[in-house]
């Protein structure tokens, strides 16, 4: 049990921002749903990371880390802004459509072992059997909470909606992109790399927005629209980022890594409340399997302290041996 009285004084506020930036992410997708009533998926994107640029590029302006990424860079810096921000959030907002918020959660907390597998297939990192078994464990779970336990529509074509198959492409798409950004990672400080990705995310997203002709529907946002947009970009794409990394200056990887559990489970509660989401068994037994099996391939993960400037979200999720492999210590 821990002992609150005695818990260091720097723990107390880096466990309240690493909870603050679950709840905020557990909540995203209720909060892109609501928007999704009045626009596309392409200007809830746009919006929401122009936002977050802003208040990324005014943070690490006010923490003297704003200057121009060097020029071998800019290109990886692009790369990375398409994956992890133009198409990742395309995917998951246009599946959002008529992908559940719940189901999305659920999804979205499998992405561990999509990275555990690449690690597999291109690094060469071998999987113990307590691993594999979580694997599939996690694969299990997501096929539950897709097919709500109907596992003949995997035969008769009706596997799932469009919107769940565009979040699960999502997931392995994170894994990749996170895989992509350990060299960003040995250079640059994580929130100014996470500016420079983002911004180059959202110069994308521009494209995107203004080729489609539908820079029109700002005007259609309603209040609620509003707030939903304003909370996904200023909270979810500005703040929760920002606590996420304070809190890992201080608190262990392992144990900041450990608050992404409550994610899904915050999505469950604020879709119900919020958006009268039914609550299906096997959505939380396909649910309570992926979380199962996700302890099961990171239940070797370091303990030790990272410093920040190498460390950022995903690698809270890798094994001990890729995170290893990421700190040159192979």
């Amino acid at each position: 049990m821990v002992d609150y009285a005695t818990m260091d004084q720097t723990q107390r506020p880096a466990m309240f921002k690493a909870l603050f930036s679950v709840i905020v992410w557990g909540a995203s997708f209720v909060a892109t749903k609501i928007a999704l009533r009045d626009v596309s998926p392409v200007t809830v994107v746009w919006l929401r990371f122009a936002m977050g640029v802003i208040i990324l590029g005014g943070v690490v302006w006010v923490r003297k880390q704003l200057r121009w990424p060097e020029k071998e860079d800019w290109l990886y810096f692009g790369l990375l802004g398409f994956l992890g921000i133009a198409f990742h959030q395309w995917l998951q907002s246009t599946g959002l459509i008529t992908a559940r918020a719940v189901t999305t959660g659920w999804i979205i907390a499998s992405t561990p072992v999509f990275m555990a597998l690449l690690s597999w297939l291109f690094l060469k990192e071998k999987l113990t059997w307590l691993q594999i078994l979580g694997i599939s464990l996690a694969a299990f779970g997501v096929l539950l909470v897709i097919t709500k336990g109907n596992f003949s529509s995997l035969f008769s074509g009706h596997f799932g909606s469009i919107g769940d198959l565009l979040i699960l492409i999502s997931a392995p798409n994170w894994a990749i992109f996170s895989t992509l950004s350990r060299r960003g990672l040995q250079k640059y400080k994580a929130a100014q790399m996470m500016f420079y990705v983002m911004s180059f995310g959202w110069l994308f997203s521009s494209i995107l927005f203004l080729s489609s002709g539908k820079f029109y529907q700002v005007q259609d946002l309603s209040t609620n629209g509003w707030l939903a947009v304003s909370f996904l970009g200023i909270f979810c794409s500005g703040i929760a980022y920002i606590f996420w990394y304070d809190a890992l200056q201080v608190l262990p990887v392992a144990q900041t890594g450990a608050f992404l559990y409550f994610e899904p489970v915050v999505t469950l509660i604020v879709a119900g409340l919020v958006l009268g989401e039914a609550i299906f068994f096997a959505g939380l037994l396909g649910g309570a399997i992926i979380l199962c099996g996700v302890w099961m391939v990171n239940r070797k993960t370091s303990q030790k302290k990272v410093d920040i400037s190498r460390t950022t979200i995903w690698r809270s999720f890798l094994p001990e041996e890729i995170n290893n492999w990421l700190s040159g210590r192979h």
